[in-house]
């Protein structure tokens, strides 16, 4: 089972008038409630979690275990999508991704409005918090079940 994980707007809520607080790793600290809703994910599936994000390529998966770690996560198992080098829009990366992956059993969790338009037989593992308000409890409750009944 993966999640297909976005980072900003998802575990780091956006707001156009404060600037994110940072932990010493140098990267954006989680919202709490983000943490708290991915790790039940986690928890309740066994998910791996497949970074998404634009940030991505910026960190060794070394480093990105890392990350999560200091945000409370314990043996998250992280991989992430290939480098995009072709400048590809999130729909086009998962689209990639999806065409040359035999797995089933994900979830997209991502604010990227751009999934919007992804194949109903891929919107339908969707999970799309508001930018502004990140992964939630709910939200969390979706993607587990989403998760529970892919096939």
């Amino acid at each position: 089972m993966l999640i297909l994980l976005d980072i900003d707007g998802v575990m780091v809520p956006a707001s156009n008038w404060k600037r994110p607080e940072f932990e010493s790793d140098g990267f954006p600290k989680f919202s709490r409630r983000a943490t708290d809703s991915l790790q039940k994910i986690i928890s309740e599936t066994g998910a791996e979690i497949l970074l998404t994000t634009s940030h991505k390529s910026k960190y060794s998966i070394q480093k990105w275990n890392t990350i999560f770690s200091v945000r409370g996560f314990k043996n998250a198992q992280i991989k992430r999508l290939k480098t995009n080098v072709d400048d590809l829009n999130r729909k086009e990366e998962v689209m990639l991704w999806w065409r040359d992956n035999d797995e089933k059993r994900f979830v997209i969790i991502d604010d990227d409005k751009s999934l919007n338009s992804l194949p109903n037989e891929i919107k339908s593992k969707l999970v799309q918090p508001s930018a502004t308000v990140g992964l939630n409890e709910e939200l969390a409750d979706s993607a587990i079940r989403i998760l529970k009944s892919s096939k």
